[in-house]
């Protein structure tokens, strides 16, 4: 039985917020969040963003995402978690 390719998804965090990320909209960024990741994708995140909301992504893929990986425009990829049965 083959295994059907995973979904990648790449969040650029930029995207989410003009100008600067807030804390009061942290429950708007997190809906969008959800609503581009299916179960079990593989999640690619970059773009500036402050550390908090980073770490915000971060948990609250976990669980979901199959796989996470930060892309740095400077080192590359770094992976964050791995969950794949692989």
């Amino acid at each position: 039985m083959q295994s059907r390719p995973r979904q990648v998804v790449e969040l650029d965090l930029s995207t989410f917020y003009s100008e600067r990320a807030k804390l009061k909209d942290l429950d708007r960024y997190a809906a969008q969040i959800r609503e581009a990741v299916s179960p079990g994708a593989e999640v690619i995140i970059t773009g500036a963003g402050p550390v908090w909301l980073y770490l915000k992504v971060a948990h609250l893929l976990h669980g979901i995402a199959a796989r996470l990986i930060y892309r740095s425009p400077v080192t590359g990829d770094l992976m964050i978690f791995d969950h794949r049965p692989e």
